[in-house]
């Protein structure tokens, strides 16, 4: 918003350049399936020009949504060790976080970053906010990680529309975050008293470690390589969403163009008197399938069924191969898409270690498991708990295909013992080997039953 940014610069602050924000409203637009430019125009048709609106496919959400879905859904574990666990389940069902998490990630694959931003409210319990790009404003970065950064919220007020400005920034020694909070009026950009009386207008975390995490995709912003701002993961794939588009748009044109008709000669289709002198006529006008045509010179008052050919095919295997297209620039490989039934359906197979999905995947998954460890360490922090020493994300991997064979390798090396029990617990348990040694006395059997 360019009120906030103005804001930002009265106080003193600089923010990224302000083209990378013109491109997030860019990808907005494609995220909702509306670019007025490319979505409404104009055919000439030999008498007048018809405006005309664009079919869609609008795939650069579907993408968004599936990448969300691959990285963070509901088989993904968050673990802090064992006294630490409820805590933390708490934390993230006061939040939401499952299903809030997942839609930042929908966000920040969309607009290029999201963040995670964490305090305490007047119940002393953690709170989580869920910020999208075009409400995050770098402050200070270096080598692409943001140190200081200002984060905006639209608030519905007494007054109207108000922005919510809170600004993270080091102090003086750079050894602890302030947190600064301002309100601002969201026509003007000028700043408003803040009338609740909880929010302090400057507040000392003494904490060295930010109280917010930015998600961004795993790939380099080519459009900016100096903004610490992420890009879409469709930002270089746009000619290709447009392709998506354009075909699908001439598919179901050819539905449209392309539906039967019956060419009815003009003294047929005009009204006649009937016996009571009441004028009916003998084809509904309201019907579209019927089309009146001059009378031939003969007069020969014949009825003939125009049924043209639809190139159904044809125009499925150009909308696959645009899926293809697109699938293979954000990062997901071929097949991933295919277009069937006349609905985009998404492949639910297990997918290859070896294939460009799974490796993109592992990409993306560094930074968004970075953000999360980060996030648990905060909310400790927040809590006034002891900082959980191991921290671990254990992301969904279902859909490799030879994820079952490995742990049946591992099986196999127990029953050899070239890997021990704890060894063998501690790695598909997802716990410390004091955790796993622990548990073994009581499950022993089962460990032995399961191997």
């Amino acid at each position: 918003m360019k009120s906030i940014r103005e804001a930002l610069e009265k106080l003193g602050y600089t923010t990224a350049n302000s083209d990378t924000y013109d491109h997030i409203e860019e990808w907005e637009d494609w995220y909702t399936g509306n670019v007025e430019e490319f979505h409404s125009y104009s055919v000439y048709n030999g008498v007048n020009v018809v405006k005309q609106e664009r079919e869609r496919l609008n795939m650069a959400k579907t993408i968004c949504e599936d990448w969300a879905g691959l990285i963070l859904n509901e088989k993904v574990e968050i673990t802090a060790g064992e006294t630490f666990r409820d805590t933390l389940e708490h934390v993230f069902e006061y939040n939401d976080f499952r299903t809030k998490a997942n839609q930042l990630i929908e966000l920040a694959f969309a607009f290029g970053t999201g963040a995670f931003v964490e305090y305490l409210d007047e119940k002393k319990e953690v709170v989580i906010d869920y910020i999208r790009a075009d409400m995050i404003y770098p402050i200070s970065w270096e080598n692409g990680y943001i140190n200081e950064c200002a984060f905006g919220s639209v608030k519905e007020g007494q007054e109207g529309k108000q922005i919510y400005l809170q600004i993270h920034k080091l102090d003086e020694s750079k050894t602890s975050y302030i947190i600064e909070n301002h309100m601002l009026n969201a026509e003007t950009g000028e700043e408003i008293e803040i009338v609740d009386g909880d929010m302090e207008q400057e507040v000392l975390t003494g904490s060295d470690k930010p109280l917010f995490q930015i998600i961004s995709p795993n790939i380099i912003n080519n459009i900016d390589l100096d903004s610490p701002l992420g890009i879409s993961v469709f930002g270089n794939a746009i000619s290709q969403v447009k392709g998506c588009d354009l075909i699908y748009d001439s598919y179901m044109n050819e539905f449209n163009l392309g539906r039967r008709r019956i060419l009815v000669p003009l003294s047929m289709a005009k009204t006649q008197m009937a016996e009571q002198g009441v004028s009916k006529p003998v084809f509904d006008p309201n019907d579209t399938m019927f089309y009146a045509i001059p009378d031939n010179r003969q007069n020969l008052q014949k009825i003939e069924v125009m049924d043209m050919s639809i190139r159904a095919e044809e125009h499925e295997k150009g909308i696959n191969r645009a899926l293809d297209m697109l699938s293979f620039k954000c990062g997901m490989g071929t097949g991933r898409y295919k277009f069937e039934n006349g609905t985009v359906k998404t492949a639910t197979e297990v997918i290859s270690s070896q294939s460009d999905l799974y490796r993109t995947l592992c990409k993306h998954e560094i930074t968004v498991g970075r953000a999360l460890r980060a996030l648990v360490e905060r909310i400790a922090f927040l809590l006034g708990k002891p900082i959980p020493t191991k921290i671990e994300v254990d992301f969904d991997d279902s859909i490799i295909e030879d994820k079952e064979s490995e742990r049946q390798k591992d099986r196999q090396d127990v029953a050899m013992g070239v890997m021990s029990l704890v060894e063998y617990r501690a790695k598909w348990y997802n716990e410390t080997e004091e955790e796993a040694m622990s548990k073994l006395p009581q499950q022993a059997d089962t460990l032995e039953g399961d191997i």
